[in-house]
């Protein structure tokens, strides 16, 4: 279905597209049976204390406000991540703000946090039980005084009814949020939200959101900061800012965030080299150009215990997560794997 109707909906602004898109899913019409496929319990894994019953994921941006994670599940995703939710609504940066880089199977974002905020998203999920795992993503509004208080307002108000809860530090679209990159300002932040954890007496995971633009010299920085705080989780990566130049599409110029092929093997090398520094202390949750059972185990044997991906459900369609499965299940028989866990970081 997907295939006859994507030359039309690609005719469309994809923020046109995408509200589509949300539209229809809150009628909720497709069964989960179509998605099933056969020996998925190979890809079953545990982490962050949950049952993940495969290890693909959405990641956050998709879902922002939280309307349709229910419906999403039902194509087959091993988990959910809504989001980014800031504390006030906000309408996010001026119109257009994504756009479609089809000849590089790519996007680039300046969205900027649009979202309903917390009141109506927290109620929502109270409203709606989650059937599956659901975390959610946490920032600062654009024009708060204080980033680090945004994120603590975040914890505070979800710590109760997300299955984990993550610290996007590395949306390129909101001025100053990468500046927690940097060793003492992270661990500021983390000493916060701990703080939050042990006086409301909650173990939710953590998991932190990292940029692909960082310089070798901070991955090893990051990673002790995030072991030292009790960091459950690290999400490599975010968008990307740079590896524009090779690209052939006419938006190639546009501001913004980069996600989709391009950053396919950006976010596998950060994958590598996080994982010998983690030293198999905080998993990892590979991110950037996963569209294909191939490049799925590409991060999984490069260290990463879960997955995400967005632009290839753009690219794609609802399938693009039964093929994923059907083809790691595929090269998990090959290599002779019982289990996906078995792959993990099998490369290094």
């Amino acid at each position: 279905m997907f295939s006859v109707l994507r030359p039309f909906l690609f005719k469309l602004d994809p923020e046109t597209t995408h509200d589509l898109a949300i539209k229809s899913l809150k009628f909720n019409y497709l069964p989960r049976k179509m998605f099933e496929v056969e020996d998925e319990q190979i890809l079953n894994i545990e982490l962050l204390g949950k049952n993940f019953p495969n290890p693909i994921g959405l990641a956050a941006g998709f879902d922002k406000s939280g309307e349709v994670y229910n419906s999403l599940l039902k194509f087959g995703f091993g988990f959910i991540e809504i989001g980014t939710v800031t504390p006030l609504k906000q309408f996010g940066n001026p119109k257009p703000r994504i756009f479609r880089l089809e000849d590089d199977s790519a996007l680039i974002n300046r969205l900027g946090f649009n979202n309903d905020g917390i009141e109506i998203i927290k109620n929502r999920i109270k409203s709606e039980k989650k059937k599956g795992v659901v975390g959610i993503n946490i920032g600062p509004n654009k024009n708060t005084k204080d980033q680090k208080n945004d994120f603590c307002i975040g914890l505070k108000n979800f710590f109760d009814i997300a299955d984990y809860i993550t610290v996007n530090i590395s949306s390129p679209n909101t001025e100053g949020l990468r500046d927690f990159h940097d060793q003492e300002k992270l661990e500021d932040l983390l000493l916060a939200l701990n703080k939050i954890k042990s006086e409301n007496k909650i173990n939710i995971p953590l998991l932190l959101k990292i940029s692909p633009d960082i310089k070798d010299n901070h991955i090893s920085e990051i990673a002790d900061t995030a072991i030292k705080n009790d960091i459950s989780g690290i999400i490599l990566t975010n968008t990307t800012n740079s590896n524009k130049d090779k690209l052939i599409s006419d938006f190639k110029k546009e501001e913004g965030g980069l996600s989709g092929e391009p950053l396919q093997q950006i976010s596998t090398n950060m994958i590598k080299k996080f994982y010998k520094q983690l030293n198999g202390k905080i998993p990892i949750i590979g991110v950037g150009g996963v569209n294909s059972g191939k490049s799925a185990y590409e991060k999984i044997i490069a260290g990463a215990s879960l997955l995400q991906l967005y632009t290839g459900l753009v690219y794609k369609g609802p399938s693009i997560v039964k093929n994923i499965k059907k083809e790691l299940i595929q090269i998990l028989k090959v290599e002779g794997l019982n289990n996906i866990k078995d792959a993990i970081g099998k490369n290094l």
